[in-house]
């Protein structure tokens, strides 16, 4: 059963002319004010019964019969008052988070390695990547940083270290998941028979019942404990292939801190 998350981008923050918070559909026809707000949604007159709506990457967007009137349409928004406000406040703010995790791949750029801050240098005099903490008289008291050291010419294009860096982040990816995996599955008593990487845009892990568990290498960006929740959270399913209350049991038997962990991911914003 797969465990999903997102890197969707939400509605741009704008202003409606009245001073309110305006959320606005690209596609947008219509506009209401909703709460103490103004939204501007798209609108799909379908072949259905009734008016079906949905908070997603854009805004809000209405799916409604041909028949129904416009009247019918703003009654149906006002009835889901707070949860469309309180879905495309979350999406904006969803949105906030993905652009303070874009990464300038240049040198001096920051990368998120393992819930720390890594620092990338350029240096054509070596081969690789290569990991070095920063010397202690260098450091900053209570701050660990790390660098990262590149085998790139000081004009390496954007692509080409953004390249590198993440080819760096999938090889450590590989090693500590692999690591975690032997961990949690030794304590559960499961046998594991392959551990890949996953790029999935909608998934942070999967599980199949031969064993075989996939893992989204971005993982790597954030610290040890998320990890290892997503691990735990995959190898629970070789127990169980649902989400009952016999599944999370399962998780707590070998991670009882879980929760933690589990609503930190809900809200992580995925760096690139």
């Amino acid at each position: 059963m797969p465990l999903r998350g997102g890197d969707h981008e939400g509605p741009a923050h704008q202003m409606h002319a009245s001073g309110l918070p305006l959320y606005r559909h690209p596609r947008a026809e219509r506009e209401i004010r909703l709460g103490k707000a103004v939204v501007a949604y798209e609108v799909k007159r379908v072949r259905r019964r009734s008016i079906g709506m949905v908070v997603g990457v854009d805004g809000l967007s209405v799916r409604a019969p041909r028949w129904v009137s416009w009247g019918d349409i703003e009654s149906a928004l006002r009835a889901k008052e707070r949860w469309i406000c309180t879905k495309l406040v979350e999406q904006r703010e969803r949105a906030r988070r993905q652009v303070m995790a874009r990464i300038e791949w240049c040198e001096g750029a920051e990368l998120p390695f393992m819930g720390e801050s890594v620092v990338i240098v350029l240096d054509p005099a070596r081969t690789g990547a290569t990991l070095m903490p920063v010397p202690r008289e260098l450091g900053l008291p209570g701050v660990t940083q790390r660098t990262l050291y590149l085998g790139l010419p000081q004009d390496a294009t954007p692509e080409q270290i953004r390249d590198a860096a993440e080819a760096w982040l999938q090889r450590e990816a590989r090693a500590v998941f692999a690591e975690r995996v032997r961990h949690y599955a030794d304590k559960l008593g499961v046998s594991v028979t392959k551990v890949s990487l996953s790029s999935a845009r909608t998934r942070w892990g999967s599980a199949s019942a031969d064993g075989s568990i996939r893992l989204h290498w971005r993982l790597i960006h954030f610290s040890l404990s998320i990890i290892d929740y997503v691990v735990a959270h995959e190898l629970a399913h070789l127990r169980e292939m649902n989400h009952s209350p016999r599944f999370w049991a399962v998780v707590r038997s070998i991670m009882p801190e879980y929760d933690g962990p589990r609503d930190q991911l809900r809200h992580v914003a995925i760096p690139g």
